[in-house]
């Protein structure tokens, strides 16, 4: 997959193309996820599938992302009082699902992946992008976050 930067550094366009593979991605197995005749836990092998797709982008597009899948996968839900069907809440989703969401394993591969390049000869490229300092002046205004700052909790 190529990976889309702008002038500015800004990677919007990057998360953008990543969901829209996701989503093209899931709904090619939408009819899967929704068939009542598969159980929950072989639907959710399809998520194996979908989540590399869209393990890069912004944390609460992908949360969104993931309780979509989920609120497909485990269907709606029969309200006691009124006996009307409703959209399964966040907490009812997390609750059903008892496996880390899509946000702590992003988190979880980003810091066993920064082991890893630490770990690499200060000759690799790949050790040099990432505790390397960018010459030049930063623009006005609150500096964003690197990458560090995003792997550290």
């Amino acid at each position: 997959m190529v990976t889309t930067l702008t002038y500015q550094n800004s990677i919007q366009e990057e998360i953008k193309s990543r969901l829209k593979s996701g989503n093209s991605c899931y709904h090619l197995g939408q009819n899967v996820l929704s068939s009542s005749s598969l159980s929950k836990n072989l639907k959710m092998i399809c998520r194996t599938i979908i989540l590399p797709v869209v393990m890069y982008g912004c944390e609460h597009r992908l949360r969104v992302f993931e309780n979509r899948v989920l609120r497909r996968i485990f269907g709606p839900k029969r309200d006691g009082v009124t006996w009307e069907w409703r959209k399964l809440h966040n907490e009812e989703l997390n609750n059903l699902y008892s496996s880390p969401n899509i946000v702590q394993v992003f988190k979880s591969r980003r810091m066993r992946w920064s082991g890893q390049v630490a770990f690499m000869g200060k000759r690799r490229v790949i050790y040099r992008v990432l505790v390397g300092k960018p010459e030049g002046k930063r623009p006005l205004g609150r500096p964003r976050l690197g990458w560090e700052g995003n792997i550290n909790p």
